[in-house]
């Protein structure tokens, strides 16, 4: 997909890309080792590197999840510490062409892998099938409107207004919104560090 996501962060699309790659070379890979462990292509992950691609969301998300990280500190610059409050015009929205966005509620803080986001999916739009993270990484999802379909290694899970799930965040999981109406639900997601991960030794490096 090329020049269709939009970042509200303001980061260029150059700007995102010298981050992933800070990333990486931060963590000493190389980019076939981080095409193979997100399971995007090389010339992908290249060109999203370089600026000349905008990833989709899903891709943005595999490219954090290689790299140990979220999509939240590629966008944003780390928060001083102490009390920070995000105003409504100042949290990162990332929209999928697909038709869903996901609005970044949490600010990112030096040492701490965690995301709290808020999702909206529109009528019959599936998001797609996230990579597992790091074990010891877990994931908790409440429904605010709709109905959602949450399906964690292959099982699905149907969701409706006001329940809630926590599950694994080592798993393959997807979020997919099967009714004609739009559906809202929040993710909180805390990561732990990707050292040895099983999806970084999987047969051939592909994670999803």
């Amino acid at each position: 997909m090329s020049g269709a996501g939009t970042f509200s962060s303001g980061l260029s699309m150059a700007g995102l890309g010298a981050r992933i790659r800070g990333e990486r070379r931060a963590r000493s890979i190389s980019l076939e080792r981080l095409a193979e462990l997100s399971g995007v292509s090389r010339s992908m992950v290249s060109e999203v590197e370089r600026g000349t691609k905008t990833p989709s969301v899903l891709v943005l998300d595999r490219l954090a999840t290689a790299l140990g990280t979220s999509i939240a500190r590629l966008l944003d610059e780390p928060a001083r510490p102490g009390v920070v409050v995000l105003a409504g015009d100042r949290q990162r929205v990332v929209r999928d062409p697909a038709g869903w966005e996901r609005r970044i509620l949490s600010p990112v803080l030096p040492g701490v892998e965690f995301e709290f986001m808020r999702t909206t999916l529109g009528p019959g739009v599936d998001a797609g099938e996230f990579s597992p993270h790091a074990p010891g990484s877990h994931e908790y999802v409440a429904v605010e409107q709709g109905c959602l379909r949450l399906t964690v290694e292959g099982v699905a899970h149907r969701l409706r207004d006001g329940d809630a799930a926590c599950f694994p965040g080592d798993r393959r999981h997807a979020f997919a919104n099967e009714s004609a109406d739009p559906c809202v639900y929040y993710l909180a997601m805390t990561l732990a560090p990707a050292v040895d991960s099983p999806l970084h030794r999987t047969p051939g490096g592909h994670d999803a």
